[in-house]
């Protein structure tokens, strides 16, 4: 368990498949959650993840935050935040609308 944000620690995410080593399994955290905000910005949210902490933070624009245990939870948080569910693969997330 996390003594900082509470949640318990994660044996890893499928997207982590591949990384040998720490820090390439850091670097793959900080690529998947680079994609994940350009998926993001549309709708004025923003991910962040500092990389140590499990889990990552959800920011809206109006200064609404909430901390979450992986990508699922990610896109529940982003449409309740966003008052719409939020399809990672429609075209308003992919930047062509």
């Amino acid at each position: 368990m996390c003594s900082a944000c509470g949640f318990p620690a994660a044996p890893g995410h499928w997207t982590d498949a591949g990384a040998a080593t720490p820090g390439d399994r850091l670097r793959l955290r900080f690529t998947r959650v680079a994609a994940v905000n350009r998926l993001l910005a549309p709708y004025g949210l923003k991910a962040h993840d500092d990389g140590a902490t499990p889990g990552l933070q959800l920011f809206a624009a109006d200064g609404r935050r909430e901390l979450v245990a992986d990508l699922e939870a990610l896109w529940a948080a982003a449409g309740r935040m966003a008052g719409a569910a939020i399809d990672p693969l429609s075209p308003r997330a992919l930047g062509d609308d």
